[in-house]
């Protein structure tokens, strides 16, 4: 059972790219992300009060720089996700697990207090032999910008998990982390929209059409975080975390379902090479976390960031 409450967490996080990049036609990255922001605030907030819990934190300070940098992190994403093949911008974003371990591997080389591991080592190499398969065919057709982008998304998703860390070893519940960055994008994508382009830009309409959009990329998210943590809280973390790596076949199935993509052996190979490079990561990054570690206290790689 916990197996299956992570791929369908893994498929909803999947349903919810494709629904970014269907959006991404209606409205701009800003308004995408302002979009989710108060759906997830919306739906949090009856649950929190029902479940009686609090928003009141003694840490305010690192509550905003998580979500600051989540936020971030997200926009980066919608934006990849809007330039490139979802799956593509979705096998990038999954490089986050790779910076972790770089984190690890240089601060302990620097400290010298870890010997490196040289299957890790192995492991992070490979992972950018990936990168330059999986980038070759948009670095061909000029989408480059977005390739870079969703790279540069991973990376700040690595620092906003291990902030989620720090939180979870203060004692803070997820349901308080997720509330207050669900708050962050709503504001944050608020202020952002009408300047995206540089210029001040009305907001666009929200039609029928629209609305089903948004509804689509906002409670596939919360339904698929309520099911990772359902899958952390009652299985084997390594397993689980693992099977996280599924969304990239999932975006795939998506991205030929919907757009019609077709990838040449580049992308394919590059896929198998980050996949199996992110799992020997998530393999060297979890092996000492107990089993019934919640969310918090693992590295989790399809939380949105």
């Amino acid at each position: 059972m916990p197996a299956l409450w992570m791929l369908f967490a893994s498929f909803m996080f999947a349903a919810m790219g494709a629904g970014v990049k269907l959006a991404s036609s209606l409205f701009s990255t800003s308004e995408i992300v302002m979009y989710r922001g108060i759906i997830g605030t919306l739906l949090l907030l009856p649950a929190i009060r029902l479940q009686g819990g609090t928003l009141r934190t003694a840490f305010p300070k690192e509550h905003l720089w998580r979500s600051i940098v989540g936020v971030v992190s997200l926009w980066l994403w919608f934006y990849a996700i809007s330039a490139l093949p979802l799956a593509t911008a979705v096998t990038l974003n999954y490089m986050a697990p790779i910076w972790l371990s770089v984190w690890m591997l240089a601060s302990g080389w620097w400290k010298g207090k870890d010997i490196p591991e040289w299957p890790l080592v192995l492991a992070v190499a490979m992972s950018f032999v990936g990168v330059t398969l999986v980038l070759q065919p948009a670095v061909a057709t000029n989408q480059w910008l977005g390739g870079v982008v969703a790279i540069g998304s991973s990376v700040v998703a690595a620092m906003a998990y291990m902030q989620v860390r720090r939180l979870g070893q203060m004692g803070e519940p997820e349901y308080r982390v997720v509330f207050y960055f669900s708050a962050t994008m709503a504001v944050a994508g608020l202020i952002g929209a009408p300047f995206e382009n540089g210029v001040a830009t009305p907001f666009h309409a929200v039609t029928p059409k629209g609305a089903a959009l948004l509804l689509a990329i906002g409670i596939p998210a919360l339904l698929a975080q309520i099911a990772m943590t359902r899958a952390y809280r009652v299985g084997k973390v390594l397993v689980i975390a693992n099977l996280q790596y599924t969304g990239i076949v999932f975006s795939s199935l998506w991205s030929m379902f919907l757009w019609n993509d077709r990838f040449d052996w580049h992308v394919w190979t590059g896929m198998a090479v980050i996949l199996c490079s992110g799992m020997a990561a998530t393999f060297y990054n979890t092996r000492r976390t107990a089993r019934g570690a919640v969310v918090k206290d693992t590295d989790p790689i399809a939380s949105e960031a």
